[in-house]
């Protein structure tokens, strides 16, 4: 099983938005199922250098999302963002961190992709939103 797992997470590092895609899938193409999900409330969007795209920028511009991406290193035209901002990242690292205290999500137990999943679901339940309420 190769599958990469994208997420979205609010302000408090709580996962809104989980997607698992076929591992070579690129960033753009996760990150671009799920711009729809995103809610309205949406202001700012933060992702590493990884979602560093004009097409993908644009489609979050025209959400009246304001993205905060890096540029990468060898781009023609670098593209701006607010390092104060992207500071914020941290969060969804966080998040993934604790994910990952679950061992059979940090180990990828299950080979199946639902099942997977379902785990990776189940654990972002318990440790983000029944523990928190």
């Amino acid at each position: 099983m190769n599958s990469k797992l994208h997420a979205v997470c609010d302000a408090k590092g709580r996962p809104i938005i989980l997607l698992l895609t076929e591992g070579q899938t690129s960033d753009y193409r996760g990150a671009a199922t799920m711009l729809p999900a995103l809610p309205n409330a949406t202001r700012t969007l933060i992702g590493d250098k990884g979602y560093d795209g004009d097409r993908l920028r644009d489609a979050i511009r025209a959400r009246g999302i304001k993205p905060c991406i890096p540029p990468r290193k060898g781009r023609k035209s670098p593209a701006t963002y607010c390092r104060w901002t992207y500071k914020r990242r941290n969060v969804v690292e966080r998040m993934f961190g604790r994910l990952k205290d679950w061992r059979r999500i940090a180990t990828r137990y299950d080979r199946c992709a639902e099942t997977f999943f379902a785990a990776i679901v189940i654990a972002a339940t318990f440790a983000f939103w029944i523990n928190e309420s």
